[in-house]
């Protein structure tokens, strides 16, 4: 209806890659005219880029810790982002192990799986692990406690768009998600301000 109202409309695909995210930058700004802004936007994404490529090569030769994201929404709606999913890109971005394993999409995850998967660490939106009460009530989800991640009390948390909307942010996001699951202990939080 838009469109046939005379509204230009842009129609993405999800972006996966910093690639991607660039791409959708440049399109914008050309519909909007602000080429020079999306320039700048990216030349800040291309270093936060830069900087996260160093710190991977620096960790070249040691084990990748496991990360299982977590989608909640409160103690009965819990799901995990496997592969072919924003969460699921942005772990494989920052050098992790998906602890969902063949798991495609979002997909709820059986105690038992979880247990099994073994994760070091927890992601998920920092909204998500406000409705369940912080650590404490993620703690009290069946499995989770079960885990190197639920003993070491070992989560991060993000604010959900910052961390998987692939937008102009994306490569701070990508850092602080590097941040929180390889240079902190305990409990990460990054809201991208």
């Amino acid at each position: 209806q838009l469109q046939m109202a005379g509204v230009t409309v842009l129609l993405f695909k999800e972006p996966r890659t910093f690639d991607e995210a660039k791409q959708r930058l440049r399109t914008i700004g050309k519909a909007v005219d602000r080429q020079e802004r999306a320039t700048a936007l990216i030349s800040v994404l291309e270093k936060d880029i830069e900087t996260l490529k160093s710190k991977l090569t620096a960790r070249q030769g040691q084990a990748k810790p496991k990360a299982l994201f977590l989608y909640l929404r409160g103690p009965q709606t819990a799901f995990v982002f496997g592969k072919d999913s924003s969460p699921g890109a942005m772990l494989e971005l920052v050098g992790a192990t998906n602890a969902a394993g063949k798991i495609t999409g979002t997909k709820p995850m059986t105690a038992e799986a979880v247990i099994a998967a073994q994760p070091d660490v927890y992601v998920l939106f920092e909204s998500g692990l406000k409705s369940i009460g912080g650590v404490e009530g993620l703690l009290k989800i069946p499995g989770l406690a079960q885990t190197p991640a639920g003993r070491g009390k070992r989560v991060v948390a993000m604010d959900g768009l910052y961390l998987s909307g692939f937008g102009p942010r994306c490569g701070r996001a990508a850092l602080d998600l590097f941040r929180g699951i390889y240079e902190s202990e305990g409990h990460f939080i990054a809201k991208g301000e």
